[in-house]
């Protein structure tokens, strides 16, 4: 498996990896492609193609501050799943020696428990922080999270630096 960054819209897998996208998450969690198209050339912003061999397999969209990687969305072709690519991935993300942070709907289900479990047992923290994503498009509201961490929990500092990062930086790419 292997990550391949873009920075445009204007290859020819943008088309396949957004339906992904769509398709992987709820309408409030993403982007519209408008933003998207903006985003890609911020150089903190990393759109990654996942590759086996050479077939597309998964998108891992995340943010690279000073101090941590923020994994805003993450998501394998239905094909793929539960092959392994998904611990690679964060094996990957690992390498880049800062804290990883993601977010989890909060586990009240089968798949989220599951979800949950998975990242744990990635060596992921569960934080104790009450975390509000803002909405990514207008007419919807912010919805609650799960942030979770690796390799240790957050320090309130930390937490704070991130949201404030969440919310100043990430957020200037949602539809407003």
């Amino acid at each position: 498996m292997h990550l391949v960054r873009i920075d445009t819209a204007a290859v020819a897998i943008f088309e396949e990896a957004m339906a992904l996208y769509a398709g992987s998450f709820p309408l409030y969690e993403q982007r519209r492609l408008v933003e998207q198209k903006q985003v890609m050339g911020e150089a903190a912003y990393h759109f990654n193609l996942l590759y086996e061999a050479e077939v597309f397999i998964g998108l891992v969209l995340y943010w690279e501050h000073a101090d941590f990687v923020y994994v805003e969305h993450f998501c394998t072709l239905p094909q793929v799943r539960n092959k392994g690519y998904g611990l690679k991935i964060l094996q990957e993300l690992a390498k880049l020696n800062k804290t990883v942070i993601l977010e989890i709907d909060p586990p009240q289900d089968e798949m989220s428990i599951r979800r949950q479990h998975f990242y744990e047992r990635a060596g992921y923290c569960v934080n104790d922080f009450m975390h509000r994503h803002p909405p990514y498009r207008l007419g919807h509201k912010g919805h609650s999270l799960v942030v979770m961490s690796y390799p240790t929990k957050l320090s309130p500092e930390s937490y704070m630096t991130f949201n404030n990062y969440l919310q100043d930086t990430v957020m200037l790419y949602a539809e407003k």
